[in-house]
């Protein structure tokens, strides 16, 4: 797969954020025009969009009571980019490992969204990414719905979705097939943020969107048959960029952070200038599940891309998840045009708990740790009831080597305790956002803990990928299984597991 060394005079910003690097043959050859990290190295985009492979190469044993199937969601351009080129703009991948009696195969599909089928037509690039100039005379955006960024399970079907509130696209849950656009039964949008929720103990689906123009935010609940149960514009003073919604068993929990974008530098630029605003507070949004009453609490200034898990404790209300107080990290000049994009993309975040009272007001907030890490998951059958453990990745600082986002190493968090477990996947290896996986049949009478890990990662040093299996007890002991992939698949984004009790059924 490496073949020579690309001329790395030609790549400054590039070589400077990821040192040496080869040119790859399964990659399209156009990114060697461009000087962008996102478009090399582990990032470098793979032409193996549609595969189908058994009899995979498997390092230990499988668990036989894993049942269900690890997706995973990420860019994967396919035309050269128009504008500068940001990890947003990638055309979505999913990837697939299917696990049933200890037998493991393989899927990936590239998501066939609007955008991606017209520029295959017209063999271009047509809409600009975020860091391009918005073109408002395109057909549902102004930048393009990627559909790239997390991807869910939810009636009987795969939801791929994208970070910036974008139309959902569906896939077969076995083969991968696509099956176009998500039918959206909501009165007020067709849009869904990255990160809906599924309560897999009653099937509904928590989803919200966000946008430029009021309301600019709509709430709605699907129910486990795909039907709408219930929606409602959310009141908020400006546009926001929010990134998720949690919920508790009796509520759902609505963001509103500090950080935004002024829309007349849009609608006079065609440009989202999004600042960090230190003198406001955040705020949780505390909603009943079927209701549109919001009450508003105030947290010191912050922003949240993704929370572990919330539930009730009499009249309060806990929030597990990553606080970032400083999402905007200085530019430096000598990186260009990518500066702010990379800068912004360099997540700087720890563990963190807020606690609520919904009858008093009262706020009581602080860290769990201050290790850097993010892209935390946690067992999702105990989703809305109180949890003792996240599972998050490492993430260098710019001052420990960490100039692109880049995950080298899995954490199993105590949140009661503070205390944490860690594995690095080694040198040059780089991981995966990394779902819990319940073992077959287990339910809330289980103990929170007793399944299993997967992560994917690729190998920089020898360009294989792999899926790792780890025990969720002890991630210290490595992992029970190694399942090598059938080619090197590109970084990606979000994760998910889905139980084979609902996609095999």
């Amino acid at each position: 797969m490496p073949m020579q060394s690309p001329k790395n005079a030609l790549f400054p910003t590039t070589v400077n954020c990821l040192g040496e690097f080869s040119q790859l043959e399964d990659t399209p050859q156009w990114i060697y025009e461009l000087d962008n990290p996102y478009l090399h190295g582990v990032y470098a985009p793979t032409n193996n969009i549609n595969t189908h492979a058994t009899n995979l190469e498997i390092e230990g044993e499988i668990p036989a009571d894993m049942y269900g199937a690890y997706l995973r969601n990420g860019p994967n351009p396919r035309q050269k980019p128009s504008s500068l080129y940001h990890p947003f703009d990638g055309d979505g991948l999913v990837q697939g490992l299917y696990f049933n009696n200890g037998q493991v195969t393989y899927r990936s599909s590239q998501i066939q969204t609007a955008a991606l089928l017209r520029e295959q037509n017209e063999c271009q690039a047509v809409w600009p990414g975020v860091m391009g100039t918005f073109d408002f005379t395109l057909p549902d955006f102004p930048i393009k719905d990627t559909a790239n960024t997390d991807i869910i399970w939810h009636n009987g079907r795969l939801i791929t979705l994208w970070y910036n509130a974008g139309i959902p696209y569906t896939l077969d849950p076995i083969t991968l097939e696509n099956l176009g656009p998500l039918q959206s039964p909501s009165k007020l949008t067709r849009k869904m943020s990255a990160h809906s929720r599924v309560d897999w103990e009653t099937g509904e689906m928590f989803f919200f969107d966000f946008g430029d123009t009021p309301p600019y935010m709509n709430y709605g609940v699907l129910g486990a048959d795909g039907r709408l149960k219930h929606e409602c514009p959310i009141d908020l003073p400006a546009p926001r960029l929010p990134h998720e919604i949690t919920f508790t068993s009796n509520h759902a929990i609505l963001h509103d952070h500090p950080l935004f974008h002024d829309i007349h530098i849009l609608r006079q630029h065609g440009r989202r200038i999004i600042r960090f605003h230190r003198d406001m507070p955040t705020r949780f949004g505390l909603i009943p599940r079927l209701g549109s009453q919001v009450t508003w609490l105030e947290c010191e200034p912050c922003y949240v891309l993704h929370t572990s898990n919330a539930w009730e404790e009499g009249d309060w209300v806990v929030i597990d998840g990553c606080r970032s107080t400083n999402p905007m990290p200085d530019a430096d000049p000598e990186e260009g045009t990518l500066s702010h994009m990379l800068a912004y993309m360099r997540l700087e975040a720890n563990n963190y708990r807020w606690r609520l009272n919904l009858r008093t007001g009262e706020v009581r907030e602080g860290p769990i740790d201050d290790l850097n890490s993010e892209f935390n998951k946690s067992n999702q059958l105990f989703h809305g009831v109180k949890t003792r453990y996240a599972y998050h990745q490492k993430i260098p600082l710019r001052r420990d080597g960490g100039h692109t986002l880049r995950f080298t190493g899995l954490i199993k968090y105590d949140n009661e305790t503070g205390r944490r477990q860690e594995w690095d996947y080694g040198p040059g290896v780089f991981g995966s956002e990394t779902p819990f996986v319940p073992k077959k049949g287990a339910d809330r009478s289980s103990a929170e803990d007793d399944g299993y890990l997967t992560t994917f990662v690729t190998d920089t040093r020898s360009w294989r990928s792999s899926c790792l299996i780890f025990d969720a007890r002890d991630i210290t002991s490595g992992p029970l299984a190694t399942v090598r992939l059938p080619h090197r698949i590109p970084y990606g984004f979000h994760g998910w597991w889905a139980r084979g009790e609902d996609i095999y059924r």
